[in-house]
């Protein structure tokens, strides 16, 4: 079993929560979460050594380095596909300003939150969103580290209003969730899929519905009805057994199998 990650101490709350570029683009945030802000902050702005960040922080200076690594990663992504930020979540705590090893006199709660901030997902009184499945022959392919093509699908007002079918182009399971959210996708319904391209999806910004079978369309509308049947716990559960026939995938104990494909 896992041990659980250590809460990381961050001093304070940002001042603004949201960023996005001038141009109003109805495409679903990057989240970058407030341990992730808290390394930015520490390193970029104050130029602390990662050691020294670590201990501000009361982690280790290799959680440091993934937690910088991937807060670059998603900055980056933002300047380059014009995407919005929200800063948000995490596994953190507030620092009070008295534990030790810290005393930076930090915030003591979160700043007032602006009632009038644009939502980046809205545009002239449109909702919208873009929702992904991968995708083979109108149903739903169940393999997300092996899928050849996602369906994708554009909902304004709860409603479809444009699907394509766009080709991965060989990408591996370690690129698809920046292949998604480089098209704007903010939701996937998939099959199975590993813990690691879980991760990637979650730090994109990107819902996950795993564990579905059967037609791509339908699975989309169910999910626009609030009817979609979906395993919030949905794993591949094969890896160190091999790549052949017989592994399970997805809804483990339902005695199904996911054939002769790696899942991630």
């Amino acid at each position: 079993m896992p041990r659980p990650q250590r809460c990381r101490r961050i001093c304070g709350l940002p001042r603004v929560g949201a960023f996005g570029p001038q141009e109003v683009r109805a495409e679903a945030p990057i989240v970058l979460t407030l341990d992730e802000y808290e390394v930015i902050r520490l390193v970029d702005l104050e130029e602390k050594t990662q050691g020294a960040c670590a201990a501000q922080m009361d982690v280790s200076r290799s959680t440091v380095q993934e937690i910088y690594e991937s807060a670059r990663k998603k900055i980056a992504a933002c300047l380059v596909y014009g995407r919005p930020m929200v800063i948000r979540g995490g596994n953190y705590r507030l620092c009070g300003g008295r534990e030790r090893g810290c005393g930076q006199g930090c915030q003591q709660g979160p700043l007032p939150v602006r009632q009038d901030a644009p939502d980046p997902r809205k545009q002239e009184g449109e909702s919208t969103m873009k929702i992904a499945v991968t995708y083979e022959n109108g149903q739903i392919f169940q393999h997300f580290g092996h899928t050849q093509a996602f369906k994708i699908y554009e909902i304004t007002d709860g409603q479809i209003s444009r699907t394509e079918v766009v080709d991965t182009n060989g990408s591996g399971h370690g690129a698809l969730a920046g292949f998604l959210m480089q098209r704007g996708v903010d939701t996937l319904i998939c099959g199975g899929i590993g813990g690691g391209a879980q991760v990637a999806l979650a730090g994109a910004g990107i819902r996950l519905y795993g564990g579905v079978r059967g037609d791509a369309d339908a699975a989309v509308n169910a999910l626009l009805s609030g009817n979609l049947g979906y395993d919030p716990n949905v794993r591949c559960d094969h890896h160190g057994q091999g790549h052949g026939e017989g592994h399970t995938c997805g809804h483990h104990g339902k005695g199904h199998t996911c054939g002769n494909h790696g899942c991630h």
